[in-house]
């Protein structure tokens, strides 16, 4: 198995360096996950930014938190699911809404469920969501805005997840306290699921 080096803001490669400090200065420790992705700093720096802009989107703060974890259940990601719950009920998300979201279980919140249907259609349909989907999005209040902030959040987890099934990337102890496994998950998800809809020619 291959093996990734987990770097730190001392002896990353040089142009990752900054962003690890500056991660050690806003958060008070450099998370495993940027340390496996400062062997790419352009990996890194893209992260980043996509965070950062994910940050600014129009999505309600909890929203937004209901993307990033819906997002890494669905793709199985441990590490994600574990730092997300942990900085969601830091945010004062209620602790039944982020259980939920672990096992997959609908919200009781209707906006926030919509949120969760929609970032959970996504991600198991790569993209190609049923427009009866896109309606039922928009009927709960939600906007046109919002699903394509949601497109963000999806693709802001996608490089997180994806790097940490291939570097298997150590947990926190930050994050040990909500740690999560992919057998918790019980909900409808179909991930061997194949997409059905005809995307375009030479695509």
């Amino acid at each position: 198995m291959s093996e990734f080096r987990t770097y730190d803001e001392s002896d990353a490669p040089e142009a990752a360096r900054p962003m690890l400090a500056a991660a050690k200065k806003r958060m008070g420790f450099v998370t495993t996950l940027n340390g496996v992705m400062a062997e790419s700093p352009e990996l890194l720096a893209g992260y980043n930014a996509l965070a950062e802009q994910f940050g600014r989107s129009s999505l309600p703060a909890a929203a937004k938190q209901v993307v990033l974890i819906t997002a890494s259940v669905a793709n199985g990601c441990e590490y994600c699911v574990a730092a997300h719950s942990t900085l969601a009920l830091r945010a004062r998300v209620p602790a039944e809404v982020v259980e939920a979201l672990r096992a997959g279980r609908p919200l009781a919140d209707e906006a926030l469920e919509a949120v969760r249907r929609l970032t959970q259609a996504v991600v198991a349909q790569r993209g190609w969501v049923a427009e009866a989907e896109i309606e039922a999005f928009l009927a709960a209040g939600h906007t046109r805005r919002h699903v394509l902030d949601i497109l963000l959040g999806v693709g802001m987890k996608t490089l997180s997840n994806y790097t940490n099934h291939i570097a298997s990337t150590p947990l926190d102890p930050a994050w040990a306290d909500q740690a999560w496994t992919r057998e918790q998950a019980t909900d409808d998800r179909h991930p061997d699921a194949v997409c059905t809809a005809s995307s375009p020619a030479g695509s």
